[in-house]
């Protein structure tokens, strides 16, 4: 399809017409409205502060399944590896040492 030819000086023309007439128009405008109230500020929220949550860690011997067999405390890795050793040994299936946190009861 053809495209329609566009005057563009009949448009420029309409454009200036226009704005030779918008400032009577302002005028009436500004006129007509009434000065806004400020509205209030909301005040932020503050948010609540994230509790410290303190942790021990454990060496945990689980299976294959992940499912703890034997529970050491930290320092106690040689001991928790020894008992791993045992368990893979005896058993079909190996046991490994795993690293398990757990919260403090706070009294």
């Amino acid at each position: 399809m053809a495209r329609k030819v566009i005057s563009r000086k009949a448009l420029r023309e309409e454009v200036e017409a226009a704005e030779r007439s918008a400032p009577e128009k302002e005028k009436k405008k500004a006129e007509a409205k009434k000065p806004a109230k400020p509205r209030a500020t909301k005040r932020k929220s503050r948010a609540a502060e994230a509790k410290v949550v303190r942790v021990k860690l454990y060496w945990h011997v689980v299976n294959q399944a992940m499912k703890p067999v034997a529970k050491f405390e930290y320092h106690q890795k040689n001991a928790a590896q020894k008992k791993a050793d045992e368990l893979s040994q005896g058993g079909k299936t190996p046991h490994f040492l795993h690293k398990h946190r757990e919260e403090i009861a706070e009294t």
